[in-house]
């Protein structure tokens, strides 16, 4: 069963519809039970990073999620403001995050380049190994563009997490996989069939 956490931060209909096309149910709950019964969990998200942990912190899912992701190994993946919460902090709040891997949370800062507007919004590349495309990107297309929403960019401290990356006034990391974790900046619900495939291969990874 694939979980997708509704801690009032997304829009969570449009990712399960998403599944839904690419052959997958999935349930939308806060429902720690649930969660706990969960082979797949997604964590959305739409907004300010300390806004997100205390959403997530007045339901009680902290414990929830630490055990199901981090003891049982269950896959979890981020998308926009969840991503960000994987990492151990940002620019934008005073809270920790979940810290589940090594990285950070930056705001954009472009003083000597005031033609790039903040958020980062719209259609943008990415770049990865196709050679050895890590589990969220296999069979993606060459031309694959996704769509993004954002001010604020995840930093790793490890390179090896690093799975995908985008240019907007430097790079970024646009995706980043750990073991059972992955986290993508863009928006897959929002992106077409290149969305698609990496809804379909988030569903179909090993739990």
């Amino acid at each position: 069963m694939i979980v997708i956490i509704d801690y009032e931060m997304g829009n969570v209909g449009s990712i399960q519809n998403m599944l839904k096309k690419v052959g997958y149910d999935s349930i939308i709950t806060s429902n720690k039970q649930k969660i706990c019964d969960a082979h797949k969990i997604i964590l959305p998200g739409i907004g300010a990073f300390d806004t997100g942990m205390e959403q997530l912190g007045s339901k009680g899912l902290h414990e929830t999620l630490n055990r199901r992701v981090l003891e049982a190994g269950v896959p979890v993946l981020g998308v926009c403001l969840g991503m960000q919460l994987i990492t151990k902090n940002s620019e934008e709040g005073t809270l920790p995050g979940l810290g589940w891997v090594e990285s950070q949370t930056r705001k954009f800062f472009f003083p000597n380049h005031p033609q790039l507007k903040i958020p980062h919004m719209g259609w943008n590349t990415i770049q990865y190994s196709e050679e050895n495309p890590c589990t969220l990107f296999r069979g993606m297309p060459a031309e694959a563009r996704f769509y993004f929403v954002h001010s604020y960019y995840v930093r790793c401290d490890n390179q090896a997490d690093i799975v995908a990356e985008t240019q907007y006034g430097h790079s970024f990391v646009s995706s980043f996989e750990r073991e059972n974790i992955f986290g993508v900046q863009f928006h897959p619900e929002k992106s077409h069939r290149y969305g698609m495939i990496i809804y379909k291969n988030f569903a179909e990874s090993k739990s």
